[in-house]
């Protein structure tokens, strides 16, 4: 273990990272105090747990297997738990709802094409679908997330930065987006104590 590559403690310290800011999630939405929108938490453990079986059945990397396992464990873990409390509860729009079937399309697209660049493309569409139910609750109710998560999830995704060997769309591309989409979801949960904050300086 203490002879491990630089880049595999990367990604022991990306996992520990994650789990932290999940379990800071799923104490907070036990306790009634988060409530997780469902369509989000689901999409955003479906495509990892699926690339992980892909990639269990290719062969790939164990270290970069393990990474994208989390990825999902970590999501349907707060999934589930928004289950346990009635207070938890999120109710779902129709736009939440349709969010999630365009999600799911391009998860289904992703899956079946031949091409990397074109499936990683309809990767982020779909994730992007996914954030969407979460973004906009988070922008209107900040009150209902835990700003942990989206640290530890934007802390994560900086921490792999150092790992990605050659920076193109194949490599890239994924990443850039979550680091893009986590710094949008951490500025929705604390913009609100931003602005009081900066109020009462000035």
């Amino acid at each position: 273990m203490l002879g491990l590559p630089f880049t595999h403690w990367l990604v022991v310290f990306g996992v520990l990272i994650s789990a932290a800011g999940a379990s800071a999630y799923i104490r907070d939405t036990l306790a009634g105090q988060t409530k997780p929108n469902r369509v989000s938490w689901f999409m955003w453990a479906l495509s990892p747990l699926i690339s992980t079986a892909a990639a269990l059945t290719a062969g790939a990397d164990r270290w970069a297997t393990l990474r994208i396992f989390m990825a999902g464990l970590l999501p349907l873990l707060i999934f589930l738990a928004s289950f346990v409390n009635k207070r938890s509860y999120w109710k779902m729009s129709v736009f939440d709802l349709t969010c999630g079937v365009f999600s799911l399309l391009a998860v289904m697209v992703w899956f079946a094409i031949a091409s990397p660049q074109l499936a990683i493309l309809c990767a982020i569409i779909g994730d992007i679908f996914a954030s969407f139910p979460t973004l906009i609750k988070t922008w209107k109710y900040p009150e209902t997330e835990t700003g942990a998560m989206f640290i530890a999830s934007l802390l994560s995704v900086l921490l792999v930065l150092p790992s990605i060997p050659v920076w193109n769309i194949a490599n890239a591309a994924f990443q850039i987006h979550l680091l893009i989409m986590s710094s949008l979801l951490l500025f929705a949960v604390y913009r609100k104590r931003i602005q009081r904050r900066f109020h009462v300086s000035k």
